[in-house]
């Protein structure tokens, strides 16, 4: 079973990324808060690299997704199913039980990869 299948019960969607382009958002009207811009804003805002979906759409988990997505493609480590992504802003939190230092080391370089990562949070993984 792959990473996104495990940790987000997500099958890989088509075109998925780990670095898509980010799509447009639409910037909603300041109107209510400034009376002098009532123009109707035509601006677009763009999405944090760490929250950026596996598709280029805004995504809460979107850095976690794509770590899970690199290492899906990663041939070293699309089999460990015994380790956990998650994100604390730009931060990628690794946690459970890797095989070997050379295996995190792998994890933790793919990681640093994708595009939003500012850090990797190993401090709950174990090695054995």
């Amino acid at each position: 079973m792959g990473w996104l299948k495990r940790l987000f019960g997500l099958e890989k969607p088509q075109n998925a990324e780990v670095n898509p382009t980010p799509q447009a958002v639409p910037q909603t009207s300041n109107a209510n808060f400034a009376p002098e811009t009532t123009a109707p804003s035509t601006a677009t805002q763009s999405i944090p690299p760490e929250r950026l979906g596996l598709n280029g759409e805004y995504d809460q988990s979107g850095l976690a997704k794509r770590v899970a997505l690199a290492f899906d493609q990663d041939s070293q480590l699309d089999d460990i199913n015994t380790l956990w992504v998650a994100q604390t802003g730009g931060t990628v939190v690794l946690k459970g039980k890797v095989p070997s230092q050379d295996i995190l080391n792998r994890m933790v370089s793919v990681a640093r990869s994708v595009n939003g990562a500012t850090g990797i949070d190993t401090n709950q993984v174990t090695i054995g």
